[in-house]
């Protein structure tokens, strides 16, 4: 009867490196959106150096690289807390984890957003 066995030691570690993967995420999507959120400024200081060019603001980085940042913290807490629960599960004996991971699929769907967001001010803006 394997639902009254707690998880193999395979289960446990398959789970940790779930875990690391999506705290590398978390971390990475915060790097970017640091990034991101510092262009408008890199942008502002080149057009102070063209005297013919008026300076436009570049607030909308600002505001999607502090996205970035929060969905990276949400993706970290989000993904300590699911992995606890697993864990937990595993101690049971339980299998509750077998359907998709809502975590990736939101992350996706939000990144693809954020990403035609970015792709269609970028067209916008674009000098002809």
């Amino acid at each position: 009867m394997a639902n009254d066995m707690a998880g193999g030691p395979s289960d446990y570690l398959a789970a940790e490196r779930t875990f690391l993967a999506w705290i590398r995420t978390g971390l990475a999507l915060m790097g970017f959106g640091f990034v991101v959120a510092r262009f408008g400024i890199f942008l502002q200081a080149l057009q102070m150096n063209q005297s013919n060019m008026p300076s436009r603001p570049y607030g909308p980085s600002f505001w999607f690289g502090t996205a970035l940042i929060v969905l990276g913290v949400t993706v970290n807490i989000v993904s300590a807390r699911r992995h606890v629960r697993l864990v937990r599960e595993l101690n049971r004996g339980g299998s509750d984890f077998n359907r998709p991971s809502s975590l990736a699929i939101g992350v996706a769907v939000i990144l693809a957003l954020f990403g035609a967001a970015m792709a269609i001010y970028l067209i916008s803006v674009r000098d002809p």
